[in-house]
């Protein structure tokens, strides 16, 4: 029977971090053969054998890497999972690896001898009682010496006593000891949780002190935390619990030493809790086997205990499917009664899982029930962005760990869809209570020997008894189990207004998951194409209509935070939902900023953002209505808002707009002022163009003769006049007075005027001219806010130098792309410096003569260039601008490229060539409706 593929999900969670998962995407297209036998994927990539055992999971790579999975195992089992494999038949190498694990597992499967097994188990039953006989003096001893020497000493001393319970063999009793060393002296309330964590302890004693008289499943709860082990065998062989299992989410920990992956799942029809574990030594991949969001039918087996929860997958009846909602989700005090039940079993627990039905976010950190009842949520969680986006603050299912410390969310189903929780983030500011009574508190902190704990149940006649230290942490196990299972909701809390409902379509399901994949790190080309294929996938999406998915908008908004230049389109894909969070969260509120097409009914009483947005509609269909809706708030309207709606008069700009953008030169505000001059200088005629071709003729004189010259005579000041037709006061690096005034006079002037010669031949008189670099910046300067190509394709022909090199390359910007992929194909065949440069500035997507001499020299420097940096360059430049129909070609020049040169030269070729495919899939998924994309 063939194997069945796992998911995309399921085959990223192999990569022990982020980082790793984008080295072995990049690797994932490189495979030259694949196939699969038995549960064994296989593939060879870069000359390397790579194998993975899908039924451990287990790896084989022949790279040097120390990781296990290494890049290229997680690698081919994304290729596996995204498109399958091939059906060669495996090598021999496969067949061997096979085997050797088969007689390995063999060998470990053969019985261990009872007698001595016996043996092993009475002697480490004496070494632990000895170590704990030992953890009950020590225990003692912090108590009546007082817990305030430990919070000044810190982790050195438990270490001695950690150290001693690993030598007796109890490892989890040692942990719990090392892990105080976390809490003495740190934090707020830092004396109440290690009285509660030194109190559980010596339960933990007690109990096992009572063993013998102890009931078999609480026996078996006292064992596991001190740290007996319960072989897997021995719970694959205890009964079998048959339901259908809903993995509800799960949380990954490292503390160095180990990283532990915490699953929970839930029976439909038992309504049991279940929680898998798996562990990895750094570098190793955790199991991934168990999806969030989806479920299967099948058998567990649980480890015994007073109130056992974690689990063995014993069986599987069915493939795992995704689920619409959980099963089995209650309210707030239903969770806490079940939480308290399980504390009544096993007052060693900490925490418990709770599935909640119907909750909404606080805006200040808490889950609301429909009953008005509220819990809190855990520190790093009081901000769940990622809950109020999905359901908009509308009620949904949520699965979390509950405890002393609030809510810890594993995820919820918002419309039957699954989201995961957010990450954790630092929350220094959050609160935390005592859990223990004050009194308890005070003796325990200067010590019972200075301050005798006096227990008011207990009298001996008429006084009061003094107890002793082993007395005190009795007391405050029961009191600190009992506050923790008495635990109330709060009933005060206003849950968050819900957002508005949406007016746009949703974008396309493919879309939004290629678009979760860019936010995540998951698109090729690494980092430095990321924000790129962002902005092209905004674009596609904002020409085709339509929303985002809601739970993505937490991760976008914080791309566009760092990215400003994509604000823009985010806002016009974030819908109302966007606006709703921006209103919530002050470092979002840029967006509501961002003005989107809309239309109002009222100017007068619309904001400034819903005004610009009226505007840039207006200005499309009736630019006259929009003209006098300005005109009539002006003198109103905030400086910003005045420049902000000048702006949109470039769309549809006529001479009609000439009154009010003169009067706009007269403005205080300097933002306004130089918005108005930019406008009127892109009209073919306007009263501002004529006072500047007054000015630059007079200044500049054609005198005819043999041979023609230009008579030069600048502006001798800068009048106020000047002044309010946009001629900057400050020169320009290295420019004299004169030579400023001359640039920006001619800057100003329209282009259209110079008639008496062509282009060239007032370049040409330029040049011999003692004005020369004044002259050619002021036409170069006019040319680009005219967009004048003829001018300044002119510019570019006779400039040797002598332009400042940003206004050379603004010119270039004013070419038709025609034009300027022309050049850029000349300077590659030439080898010129600038090509490169000159690629970049082409919008994309690039005609087929520069793809073709681009895909030319990637083939020529891969073969011949000693060093590979300017390929990759190359290459990333042509993965944003090439026509994505060229990622097949591209990944053939990679495959014949491949047994010819070095791996590192091809690397960057595939690369290209995955990026091209990725942006192929992008655009046929945001293709406009009813429009089937080119193939």
């Amino acid at each position: 029977m063939p194997m069945e593929r796992w998911s995309v999900a399921q085959a990223e969670s192999l990569a022990p971090d982020p980082a790793a998962l984008k080295r072995a995407r990049s690797v994932s297209g490189q495979f030259a053969a694949t196939g699969t036998v038995d549960d064994v994927v296989w593939g060879l990539v870069r000359g390397y054998q790579v194998a993975a055992d899908l039924a451990g999971p287990a790896f084989k790579c022949s790279c040097p890497s120390f990781r296990a999975p290494c890049k290229h195992a997680v690698g081919l089992v994304l290729r596996w999972a995204e498109a399958g494999t091939g059906d060669a038949p495996p090598p021999d190498w496969v067949t061997a690896w096979q085997t050797a694990r088969a007689a390995r597992a063999k060998a470990r499967s053969s019985p261990p001898d009872p007698v001595a097994a016996a043996k092993r188990a009475r002697e480490r039953a004496e070494r632990v009682a000895g170590g704990l006989t030992e953890l009950r003096r020590w225990l003692d001893d912090q108590v009546e010496q007082g817990l305030a020497g430990l919070g000044r000493r810190g982790h050195q001393a438990f270490e001695p006593m950690a150290a001693r319970l690993v030598d007796a063999q109890a490892p989890g009793a040692a942990g719990a000891v090392r892990r105080l060393g976390g809490i003495a002296g740190i934090g707020p309330q830092w004396a109440d949780r290690l009285l509660g964590e030194l109190a559980m302890l010596h339960l933990l004693v007690a109990g096992h002190d009572r063993l013998g008289t102890l009931d078999p499943a609480t026996a078996a709860t006292v064992r596991s935390r001190i740290g007996f082990p319960t072989p897997a065998e021995e719970v694959l062989a205890g009964p079998r619990v048959t339901d259908r299992w809903q993995v509800l989410g799960r949380f990954d920990t490292d503390d160095g030493a180990l990283t532990t992956r915490r699953t929970w799942l839930h029976g439909s029809a038992t309504a049991r809790f279940a929680l898998v574990l798996s562990f990895a030594a750094p570098g190793q991949s955790l199991a991934a086997d168990l999806v969030p969001g989806t479920e299967f039918r099948g058998d567990l087996c649980f480890y015994p205990g007073a109130a056992p929860l974690r689990a063995l997958v014993a069986d599987r009846a069915s493939a795992a499917e995704p689920f619409g909602s959980p099963e089995g989700g209650g309210s707030v005090r239903a969770a806490l009664s079940r939480f308290a039940e399980l504390l009544a079993d096993d007052p060693f627990r900490y925490d418990g899982p709770v599935l909640l039905a119907d909750v909404v976010p606080t805006g200040d950190g808490w889950l609301v029930d429909p009953a008005g009842d509220a819990l809190p949520l855990a520190a790093g969680h009081r901000e769940p962005w990622w809950l109020l986006a999905a359901a908009g603050g509308r009620p949904a299912a949520v699965a979390a760990e509950w405890s002393p410390a609030g809510l810890r969310p594993l995820a919820a189903w918002v419309d039957g869809a699954f989201v995961p929780a957010g990450p954790p983030v630092p929350d220094p500011g959050a609160p935390r209570a005592t859990e223990l009574p004050p009194e308890m508190l005070a003796a325990a902190l200067v010590g019972t020997a200075r301050r005798p704990w006096q227990a008011e149940s207990v009298r001996v006649g008429t006084a009061v008894a003094e107890l002793g230290p082993s007395a005190l942490l009795d007391a405050a196990a029961v009191a600190l189990t009992t506050r923790r299972a008495g635990a109330t909701p709060d009933v005060t809390r206003v849950p968050v207004e819900p957002a508005p409902a949406e007016t746009d379509p949703p974008l396309p399901a493919a879309a939004g998951a290629r678009l979760a994949r860019i936010l995540r790190g998951g698109a090729p080309g690494g980092a430095h194409l990321e924000q790129e294929l962002l902005a092209q996938w905004l674009a596609a999406a904002v020409a085709r209509g339509g929303v985002v998915p809601p739970a993505l908008l937490p991760a976008l908004l914080d791309a566009a935070r760092r990215t400003t230049t994509v604000r823009s389109d985010v806002a016009r894909v974030a819908g109302r939902r966007g606006a709703w969070l921006a209103w919530q969260r002050p470092d979002w509120g840029w967006l509501l900023d961002e003005a989107t097409p809309v239309t109002v009914a009222d100017w007068t009483t619309a904001t400034g953002t819903e005004r610009l947005g009226h505007l840039i509609t207006l200005r499309r269909t009736d630019p006259a209505q929009a003209r006098r809706l300005v005109a009539s708030t002006w003198g109103a309207d905030s400086s910003e808002n005045r420049a902000r709606f000048l702006a949109t008069f470039a769309d549809g700009l006529s001479p009609d707009d000439e009154e009010l953008l003169e009067h706009a030169l007269d403005d205080r505000r300097k933002e306004v002022r130089q918005t108005a001059v930019d406008l009127l200088r892109r009209l073919p005629v306007s009263a501002l163009g004529a006072r500047m071709r007054e000015r630059a003729h007079a200044a500049v004189r054609l005198a005819p003769g043999e041979p023609a010259r230009l008579i030069v005579q600048p502006p001798d000041r800068l009048d106020d006049d000047l002044r309010r037709d946009g001629v900057g006061a400050t020169p320009a690096h290295g420019a004299g007075a004169g030579a400023w005034l001359l640039e920006e006079v001619l800057a100003g002037a329209p282009l259209a005027s110079w008639t008496d010669l062509e282009p060239a031949g007032y370049l040409a008189l330029a040049r011999a001219n003692d004005w020369a670099t004044a002259l050619l910046h002021g036409w170069a300067k006019a040319a680009v806010a005219q967009s004048d190509a003829r001018w300044a394709a002119a510019l570019l022909a006779t400039d040797a130098g002598v332009l400042r090199e940003a206004v050379r390359w603004d010119l270039h910007l004013v070419l038709p792309p025609d034009t300027l992929a022309r050049l850029a194909a000349e300077a590659l065949r030439t080898e010129d410096g600038s090509a490169h440069r000159l690629l970049g500035l082409h919008p994309g997507p690039w005609p087929e003569r520069l793809s073709v001499t681009v895909l030319e020299t990637i083939a020529t420097r891969a073969r011949t260039d000693r060093h590979t940096w300017q390929l990759g360059e190359l290459c990333r430049t042509a993965a944003l601008a090439m026509p994505p129909e060229y990622a097949d070609l591209t990944g053939r020049l990679a495959a014949q490229l491949e047994p010819e040169v070095d791996a590192g030269r091809v690397r960057p070729i595939a690369d290209l060539a995955r990026t091209l495919a990725f942006r192929a899939e992008m655009r046929a998924e945001l293709a406009p409706e009813n429009v089937t994309p080119r193939q």
